[in-house]
């Protein structure tokens, strides 16, 4: 009764006629009025799902320590074996966000995560701490979420061992790659660290190569034929490349459980534990990819190698100056993150869990539906290609995605689709076998135009044009396989050379279970990818040199 009236009496001393509400999810954010509000909707995305991935990482926490419980108590006898341990109703979970900002996100997890003993959020500007303490305090959180000023490094290396965090949530402008040292030794084992990289012009793009390898430790595949349209994966990756090695110095390692391209910025959750003997794993997860720059052709080579119990140095994978299917030189991405992207079992539990949201709350359960179900369905493989890309070697046309999955799935190879680019698929296939059917598809474009010269003839009067359309009959007969716009020193048809002595077929229209589950999967009405609205992109960093009361809502 005492803690409500001092809460009451804490509300009472906020005129509200002096500030913007922003509401969002259950929570609330004061803004002065006259404080330019940049309130950055499309986020919304981001701390929803966010919101549902701790719930999820809660949920396995507390299977796990219930099943601890079961152990530790030996409960076999009639008496004690069939009664429930409660684990859902202790507030242990501590949180910190460490570079808050407006403090919604915390204010968020405050109200909707359960078992939450202890929030964080931190921001280094003295009048953001202000206002998350102010917005605490109309939200009723005050004695839940607790604004901190201080640098981030600073106060994430200042944490004792007995008050480490259960989730750290790092959401920075530009590259998160300065806090992960602190954020991975501060972490509770077992923990759920969720990162947040928005600078995709470095980790996705072409025009900062230097920068990259020093954020990230690697490279991405820069501007090259294939390598460009699959630069968010590797962007993906190589952020988890420099988590993995990071905890590693620490005795830890990392279980990616969910990582994704979203619009502008990258977006990975990953637990971390400490395991000495899985760190061992390391050097053989940690990839180099040789990368033809003229038809895509790639070659992995792992950091390390595993032989039974033993760990050895790796053997060079057999890759030459020149691709052996085009002729081209070799570019080489990485280090990078080889293992997987997501835990399926994971991802299954927060759909689950956005199943059930209330709409109301969770305004963005539409996407989470369709980029997760994506993501789940993603086979292991790394890297994707582009449908659009691809036939351009050739000259060709668009391949439908359709036929390109039934086609890989009648040659025996798993294909899926990608949550990170439209139009793009992952397969198993050797990229030898994606040539021959991007070759196939060629052809197969070849033969229709060519029917339809045929059928055009007969109803031709005029000799000369007939003559001319019988010649371009002619001559497509004789270049079924290749097309006209390709010069003899183009990639493309330098493949073209290297596939004459595959006399395989392509089945492009026959349906196989594979590709009907694809048809199947694109046909659910999901919002897969965002259409670009108005304010895209981040919001400007806040400045020391602002006024106090200066600050933006949120990035």
């Amino acid at each position: 009764m005492l803690r409500w009236l001092k809460r009451l009496t804490q509300r009472m001393t906020i005129n509200i006629e002096e500030f913007n509400i922003i509401k969002e999810g259950k929570a609330s954010v004061l803004v002065p009025k006259q404080e330019t509000v940049f309130y950055n909707h499309i986020q919304q995305f981001n701390r929803d799902l966010s919101v549902m991935a701790i719930r999820a990482w809660l949920a396995e926490t507390n299977a796990k320590r219930h099943e601890k419980m079961l152990k530790k108590r030996k409960l076999e006898d009639e008496t004690g074996g069939n009664e429930p341990i409660a684990c859902e109703d202790r507030k242990f979970v501590r949180i910190l966000e460490a570079l808050s900002a407006s403090g919604l996100r915390a204010l968020r997890y405050g109200h909707e995560v359960p078992q939450v003993s202890r929030i964080v959020a931190n921001d280094l500007l003295p009048a953001a701490v202000a206002s998350i303490n102010r917005s605490a305090e109309y939200n009723n959180l005050s004695d839940l979420v607790k604004g901190h000023e201080g640098d981030a490094i600073t106060y994430m290396g200042s944490i004792k061992d007995n008050e480490r965090f259960h989730v750290v949530d790092l959401d920075p402008y530009g590259t998160a790659a300065p806090f992960l040292e602190s954020a991975v030794r501060l972490i509770m084992d077992d923990g759920l660290l969720m990162v947040t990289c928005t600078d995709a012009g470095v980790l996705a793009g072409n025009g900062y190569p230097e920068k990259c390898y020093a954020l990230y430790g690697g490279s991405n595949f820069g501007n090259t034929f294939m390598g460009l349209e699959a630069n968010h994966e590797a962007g993906i990756r190589l952020i988890l490349s420099t988590i993995a090695n990071v905890a590693a110095r620490h005795k830890k390692c990392i279980e990616p459980v969910l990582s994704l391209s979203i619009d502008y910025y990258f977006r990975v959750f990953v637990r971390v534990k400490t395991s000495p003997a899985q760190v061992k794993q390391l050097a053989s997860t940690m990839m180099l990819v040789n990368h033809c720059v003229g038809c895509g052709y790639q070659v992995e080579q792992r950091m390390g190698r595993v032989s039974g119990n033993k760990f050895q140095t790796p053997r060079a994978s057999p890759v030459g100056p020149n691709c052996p299917c085009c002729g081209s030189p070799f570019h080489v991405a990485g280090p990078m993150w080889g293992g997987k992207l997501h835990n399926k079992e994971f991802v299954e539990k927060v759909l689950s869990i956005n199943r059930a949201a209330d709409t109301s709350v969770y305004g963005t359960t539409e996407r989470i539906k369709g980029m997760l179900t994506l993501a789940k369905e993603e086979i292991e493989t790394p890297f994707y290609t582009n449908l659009g890309r691809l036939p351009s070697l050739f000259k060709a046309s668009t391949i439908p995605l359709t036929e390109f999955a039934r086609a890989l799935g009648n040659l025996g190879h798993r294909v899926s689709l990608t949550h990170a680019k439209a139009n793009s698929i992952k397969t198993s296939a050797p990229w030898e076998d994606v040539l021959l059917l991007a070759a196939r598809w060629l052809r197969k474009c070849n033969e229709k135009r060519l029917s339809e010269l045929k059928a055009s003839v007969e109803g031709i009067t005029d000799e000369e044009k007939k003559q001319k359309k019988l010649q371009t009959i002619k001559e497509l007969e004789e270049n079924i396989d290749t097309s006209k716009n390709l010069s003899d020193t183009m990639p493309g048809a330098r493949v073209l050379k290297f596939l004459e002595k595959d006399t395989r077929e392509v089945d492009f229209d026959t349906p196989n279970e594979l590709s009907d589950g694809l048809v199947k999967l694109r046909k659910i009405k999901m919002v897969r990818f965002q259409e670009t609205p108005a304010n895209w992109g981040p919001k400007a960093r806040p400045g020391k040199k602002q006024k106090t009361e200066e600050k933006s809502v949120e990035q």
